[in-house]
Parts: structure tokens; C-alpha cells; sequence
């Protein structure tokens, strides 16, 4: 037993080896010490095998990547991974031992490893995994020889450092002088974008054709010429000058260019009727907009071609008409005298605004469309360049239409000077009133086109106020006769109706934006006036007839059965003498009251005669009045009362003052005053046709109107009288007897 539990030699010696060496190397470690003399000798490999085909020369000298590997089965790698868990096994009881045990656990320690390490199971076990065994040892061949091929890489990197340091040192200078130079580069090439054209840019503003590139160039410029203002400000003023003043030779030659090709552009606009802008055209004019002077030669330019070719097309438009005839002439229709003025002034109307357009489109084109940012670099515009937009276009404009304005002045004053009739003459001011507000809310009042038509409207209005004059100067030459019926003369009739017509044509007449409608009373008092003195005067001579018929017949009247009169009836007759002037007059005044009506009724639906309505209402009531007032008088004159109503009136304004009584008096005796009463009564209380009832008023509200009061007049004088008969102070006897009737019972009797 002891034989058997004691080691051998050789394995004694590579467990105290074990022994010493450091438990954290290679798990191959314990393998490398084992003594060969436990290590059978391999039999060589099957022919098939996989490793009998391999050289044995390490990897990296056959020519094989170091990262190839030999990888063992599935099978084998089970039996190579129990063999080197028994390793671990024997590792860990060596380190046991090795801890310092007592002898006998030490021996018994000893006696374990070596059973399990030179027991049959073990032996077998290594016998088995001696494929495995080979194939580390070829791993670890293959493992040194890649060291050794590191060696050699670090030795030769090393080499290369030491003989390479100066090319990298002179590498790393270079560079840092590349970035330099590549920095450097950069400044100069901003400072020549900012400050420098380019030779495309150069032969863009001198010899090429006039293109967009043209205007970037410009429009370059003018960033360089503001860029060199501020370099002005830092110490580099020398060189701001100077590039300054290069960039005034680029500018002012490309600008003196531009205009000669705005020129020619503008002539070319003067071949068409309806010429269209070019792009570039317009952004070449918004440049000039930079240069006044220049601008100002261009838009001289237009101005001078449009007059042409304006006033040519005015004239094929009156003469020749449209191509092929059509539209026609507009002196085609001459005859007509409003067509013919009409068309004029809308062929005017609409050349305007076509050539407003097209010169809007030239002088502002920022003001139609925006095309693009190119120009607006260098031209930028403010509320200042509007109104002095505004003046160029206006100027531009007016001198376009200045050639028009002669022949539609000639044409439209034959038309005056033709007489038409009313009627059309006041359609014509109305017409030229209405173009004249729009020609100057397009043009502005200062251009001769305004100009003219200002002073053809005067002219039209003129002419209409004449035929006017005219036409009242005639009714008052030769006024009407008073018809028996006391209508209103058919020149009235006449007069008003063109008024109404003219009334018609004034409130559906255009009004502009900017203008109104003008005043229409004098044209009424123009019309109405001269009718209304014709028929005073009509009224006036029917007056002064009718006095010389009743004077001739109260000289020839000689009847002998007068003398058998009562004394009423001659003191009716004795004042009928007296009234004959009076009683003429009634029919003058409802005649004038029936014109007046006649006047006034028409006008009644239209405001813009109501004022004159009101100064009509106004006259007829003071007629109505007068003819009442004199029909009142009429009545107390013939009933002999006429006479005594001051003493009647007197007696009760001034009662305070002393003075005989009325009874005492001569004309206003008992017996004098019963007579008149007698005859006032008859003429209250007798037939409907005592009193006067206006048959011939033509207005049925006027009449029963003026009835009502003449029915008041005579109620208020009798209640004078009443009272003053009734007054004590008088001295009537039996009063009651003298005036038997109240006021109330005349009020009543008269129906009011």
C-alpha cells in the first residue's frame, strides 16, 4: 500500500514544479509540466483525419492568415472541455495541498491526485484527447510564431518612425501654410466679390446685348459703391476712393447706355396702337428712376411718340374708322349731334386709359407687377418717389393728349355754333360736365385735355342759357292773349313740359367719383321766369282791356228806366262806377293764380325743384289773398260800408281818445248806416250767386280755399261793425234794430 500511494520520481518533480508556478496561468500550464515519460507516443493520424493534412510548419510561414483557426467537432470539443475540467479539479487539491495540510492529509491529498491522474479512467481519458493535444500544440505553435511577426512589425514601425519624423514635421509645417495660404485666399476672394467686377460682369455693361446679366452687373456696382463707403470709414480710404471712383466710370457709362436703349426701345413703341412692355424694358426704366435727368429724357421720349401716334389714331378714328371699315367714321354720324360728341368722348375716354396703362406700366411698373428683387436692390421706393411718380405720369400723359385737342375742340364748337335745340344743347353741357370730372381725376385739372374740355362744358352751358334767353325774349315780345276761360296760354303748357323733360335728363345724368351733380335752379329760373312775366304781362294788358271796354260802355249806356230805381239798387249803381277798375282785376288775378298752379303742380314730385315749388306756393298765396282782399273790398264798397269801416276801426283801437260820437257823424248816421247794412244783408242772405265763388279757378282746393277767406273777411268787418254799432259810445238808438243780426248768425250764414 505504501508502494502503491507513493509517487514516482518524475511525477513528484512536475508536481513541486505545479507547486510553484502561479495559479492564474494557462490551463495548458499544467500539460506543459507533466513528465513525457506519461505522455504515450502519438500514433500518426488516419490518412482522412483532418490534421494529417496539414503542414507542420507554423501558419504564418505556409502563407495562412494568423486570424485562421483549426476548430475542433462538436464531439471533440465536449471531451477537450471534460479534460480540462479534470485539470481544475487536480489544480485545485495541489493548491490544497500546497495551503499547508497536516502530513497525513497531505499524503492522502497526494495519494488522490495521483489515483485519479495514473488510474485507468485517466489514462484512458488522455489516451482519448491526445487529437486535442495535438491540435493545441499546433495552436501554440502558430500563436508564437504570430508574436514573433508582431515583433518584427513593431521593430520595423519603429525604424519607420525614426527615419520618417522629418518628412512629418515637414508635413505638418506645410499644412499650417496651406491653411494659411486657403485663408488668405478667401479674404482676397470676398474683398474682390465686394469690391471688384468680374470680365463677365465688365463686357455685360459695355459690349454685350442689353440682358438680365446686364442689370446684376448694375446692380453689383451700386453694392460695390456702397461697400466702398464703408471702407471709407476704416483707415483703407485710399482704396475706398479709388474703387469709388472706378465704380463711377462703370456706372455712369452703363447708365448713359441704358438710356440710349431705353430711347430706342420707346420709339419702337410709337410703330403700334397697343404696344406691350417688355420685362426687361420695365426693369430698365425702374433704373433710371436712379438718374432724374435721364429719366426725364425717356419719358420725353414716350410722351413725343404717343403724341404721334395718338393723334394719328384720333384722326383715322373720325375719318376712316376701325380696319375694314368697322367700327364706322365717327364723323359718320355727325348729323346727330350728341352721338357725334359722344363718340368722340369715349374714344378719348378709352385711349386714356390704354395709355395711362401703358405709361404706367413704363414710368411705375412697381405700381402693376413686381419684377423681382434684381432691380430693387439698388432702387428702392418711397412715399416721395409716389407723388413725383405721380407729377412724371401726369406730365407724360398731358403731353400725349395735347395733340388730340385741337380737332376735338373745332369739331365739338361746329356743334354749338349749329344751334341744337334745347333739348340736346343741355344734354351736351351735361355730357362734357360728366368727361370733364373724369378726364381730371385721371389726368388732373392742369392738362390741356381738362383744359379744353373745362372750356367746351362752359361753352355748352352757354349755349344752352342763350337758347334760353332766346326763347323767353320771344314769349315776352309777344305775350298771349287771356283765354275766356281763364286757362294758362299753350306756351306754358309748352315750357313746362321741357322743363320736365331737362328735369328728367338732370337726375338720371352720370356723375363721377370725384365730382356732383350741378346746381339745377338757375336752370329753372333760366326756364320758368320769362313764362311767369309773360303771363303778368298777359295779365296786365287783359286788365287794362277790360277797363277800356267798361269805360265805353258806361259813356254809351243811357236807359230811362233808372230814374224808377229803389234807393238800394241806386246805391249799388252809384258804386258800380267806382268798382268797374276792381272788378276787371278778379279775372287778371285768377289767371295768373291758374299759370302759377300750372307751373306748380308738375313740379310737385321733383326735389330738385322744390325750392322753386315753395317761391311758387308762396305767389299764389299772395295772389289768393290779394284777390280775396280786393273782392272784400269789392262787397263793403258796393254796400257803400267800404267808406265807414276806418271810422268803425278807429272807434275801437283808440277808445282812450276823446271823440264825437259815430252816430253824429255825417257819413255814419242810423239812416245812412241801415241802408248799407240793408244792402250788406241783401247781398248775405241773397242767392248762391251773391257772393263771389272763383268758377274760375282751375285748382278746386285754391277756390274753396279762397271762398273760405272771403266768407272770414266779411264775418270779421261785420263783427267791426257789430261792435261798434253796439258801443254806447256810438250813439246809436235802438242798436238792435239797427244790426239785427249777431256775428255768429253771419259766421253761420256764410258756412264757416
Amino acid at each position: 500500500m505504501g508502494t502503491a500511494t507513493a509517487l514516482a520520481p518524475g511525477l513528484s518533480r512536475k508536481l513541486k514544479k505545479v507547486l510553484e508556478t502561479r495559479t492564474d496561468t494557462p490551463i495548458c500550464s499544467p500539460r506543459s509540466t507533466l513528465s513525457p515519460a506519461f505522455i504515450p507516443k502519438i500514433p500518426p493520424l488516419p490518412p482522412k483525419s483532418p490534421i494529417h493534412h496539414r503542414e507542420a510548419r507554423p501558419l504564418h510561414q505556409r502563407g495562412v492568415p494568423c486570424r485562421l483557426r483549426l476548430r475542433p467537432t462538436g464531439t471533440q470539443r465536449l471531451q477537450l472541455r471534460e479534460a480540462l475540467r479534470n485539470i481544475g479539479d487536480w489544480e485545485k487539491k495541489v493548491e490544497r495541498l500546497a495551503s499547508g495540510g497536516t502530513g497525513k492529509s497531505t499524503k492522502h491529498a497526494l495519494n488522490d491526485v495521483n489515483t485519479d491522474l495514473l488510474g485507468p479512467s485517466s489514462i484512458r481519458n488522455l489516451m482519448l484527447h491526445l487529437p486535442q493535444w495535438a491540435a493545441l500544440d499546433q495552436v501554440e505553435e502558430e500563436v508564437n510564431a504570430l508574436a514573433e511577426c508582431c515583433d518584427k512589425i513593431a521593430k520595423a514601425l519603429s525604424n519607420c518612425n525614426a527615419t520618417t519624423g522629418d518628412i512629418i514635421s515637414t508635413t505638418e509645417r506645410l499644412k499650417q501654410e496651406l491653411e494659411n495660404t486657403t485663408q488668405r485666399q478667401e479674404i482676397a476672394s470676398f474683398f474682390l466679390r465686394d469690391y471688384q467686377l468680374s470680365n463677365d460682369e465688365i463686357n455685360a455693361l459695355r459690349e454685350e446685348e442689353l440682358s438680365e446679366n446686364f442689370f446684376k452687373a448694375l446692380a453689383h456696382v451700386h453694392e460695390i459703391h456702397a461697400n466702398c463707403k464703408v471702407l471709407l470709414r476704416t483707415h483703407h480710404q485710399r482704396a475706398g476712393l479709388e474703387l469709388m471712383d472706378m465704380m463711377a466710370v462703370y456706372q455712369e457709362g452703363a447708365y448713359e447706355r441704358l438710356c440710349r436703349w431705353v430711347q430706342a426701345e420707346c420709339r419702337r413703341l410709337g410703330d403700334f396702337d397697343n404696344p406691350e412692355v417688355s420685362e426687361l424694358l420695365k426693369t430698365a426704366v425702374r433704373c433710371l428712376k436712379a438718374r432724374p435727368v435721364l429719366f426725364k429724357y425717356c419719358a420725353e421720349e414716350v410722351a413725343n411718340m404717343r403724341h404721334n401716334a395718338l393723334f394719328r389714331r384720333f384722326i383715322s378714328a373720325l375719318t376712316r374708322g376701325g380696319p375694314g371699315g368697322l367700327p364706322r367714321p365717327i364723323e359718320v354720324h355727325a348729323h346727330d349731334p350728341l352721338r357725334y360728341v359722344g363718340d368722340m368722348l369715349g374714344w378719348l375716354h378709352q385711349a386714356l386709359a390704354s395709355e395711362r396703362e401703358l405709361v404706367l406700366a413704363l414710368l411705375d411698373p412697381d405700381s402693376v407687377v413686381n419684377t423681382g428683387p434684381i432691380a430693387q436692390r439698388f432702387f428702392k421706393i418711397s412715399e416721395s418717389d409716389v407723388g413725383k411718380t405721380e407729377t412724371d405720369l401726369t406730365f407724360v400723359l398731358d403731353r400725349i393728349f395735347e395733340g388730340v385737342c385741337r380737332p376735338f375742340k373745332v369739331r365739338v364748337e361746329q356743334v354749338l355754333q349749329s344751334q341744337p335745340n334745347l333739348i340736346i344743347s343741355y344734354k351736351l353741357s351735361n355730357t362734357l360736365e360728366f368727361y370733364s370730372h373724369t378726364f381730371s381725376d385721371l389726368l388732373g385739372r392742369e392738362t390741356a385735355l381738362c383744359n379744353t374740355l373745362c372750356a367746351l362744358k362752359d361753352a355748352a352751358q352757354k349755349t344752352f342759357f342763350d337758347i334760353v334767353k332766346t326763347r323767353g325774349e320771344k314769349l315776352l315780345r309777344y305775350p298771349p292773349l287771356v283765354a275766356v276761360d281763364l286757362s294758362p296760354p299753350p306756351a306754358l303748357r309748352e315750357g313746362v313740359s321741357v322743363l320736365l323733360e331737362i328735369i328728367e335728363n338732370y337726375d338720371s345724368m352720370m356723375v363721377s367719383m370725384s365730382g356732383h351733380k350741378p346746381a339745377f335752379e338757375p336752370v329753372i329760373s333760366a326756364l320758368l321766369d320769362p313764362i311767369i312775366q309773360m303771363c303778368e304781362q298777359a295779365a296786365e294788358a287783359h286788365k287794362s282791356k277790360g277797363v277800356n271796354q267798361s269805360s265805353r260802355r258806361s259813356r254809351v249806356s243811357s236807359d230811362p228806366a233808372q230814374l224808377r230805381r229803389s234807393s238800394i239798387d241806386a246805391l249799388l249803381d252809384n258804386s258800380s262806377s267806382a268798382l268797374s277798375s276792381q272788378i276787371r282785376e278778379k279775372p287778371s288775378r285768377i289767371f295768373l293764380i291758374n299759370c302759377l298752379c300750372a307751373i306748380r303742380q308738375p313740379l310737385l314730385g321733383h326735389d330738385v325743384a322744390s325750392e322753386y315749388v315753395k317761391k311758387l306756393g308762396t305767389m299764389i298765396e299772395s295772389h289768393v289773398h290779394g284777390l280775396v282782399e280786393k273782392e272784400v273790398d269789392a262787397i263793403l264798397r258796393k254796400c257803400g260800408l267800404s267808406n265807414k269801416m276806418s271810422h268803425f276801426y278807429d272807434s275801437s283801437n283808440d277808445e282812450s281818445v276823446s271823440r264825437p260820437p259815430l252816430a253824429e257823424t255825417e257819413d255814419m248816421s242810423p239812416a245812412a248806416l241801415s241802408e248799407c247794412l240793408k244792402a250788406f244783408f241783401g247781398l248775405i242772405l241773397g242767392s248762391e250767386s251773391s257772393l263771389p265763388e272763383f268758377e274760375q279757378m282751375q285748382v278746386p282746393s285754391l277756390r274753396s280755399e279762397a271762398c273760405v277767406q272771403l266768407a272770414k273777411s266779411l264775418a270779421e268787418a261785420y263783427e267791426v261793425i257789430y261792435k261798434g254799432i253796439m258801443d254806447p259810445n256810438n250813439g246809436y238808438p235802438d242798436p238792435r234794430s239797427l244790426a239785427r243780426h249777431p256775428p255768429d248768425q253771419i259766421r253761420t250764414i256764410l258756412g264757416i
